[in-house]
């Protein structure tokens, strides 16, 4: 899978959680939601390019996510 993929993937399960009225718990499930879900291969390509190249190209809550509760993804 590509990684421009998996950041619309990852931007359209933010948009999910953005509902959610407390956005520390909607980071926390975006989180989980990615380690439950996604493929280990999936996680480590998402996560290798955030590392590469930031957090350009994720929605608000997606790129807090990350930022925050990275070890629950990885």
């Amino acid at each position: 899978m590509q990684v421009d993929q998996l950041v619309r993937m990852a931007n359209q399960i933010g948009a999910f959680f953005e509902a959610m009225p407390d956005r520390a718990e909607a980071q926390e499930n975006l989180a989980q939601h990615l380690r439950k879900f996604w493929d280990p291969r999936m996680r480590q390509a998402f996560l290798a390019h955030v590392d590469a190249v930031g957090t350009d190209g994720l929605r608000g809550i997606t790129a807090e996510a990350v930022q925050r509760h990275r070890r629950l993804i990885g």
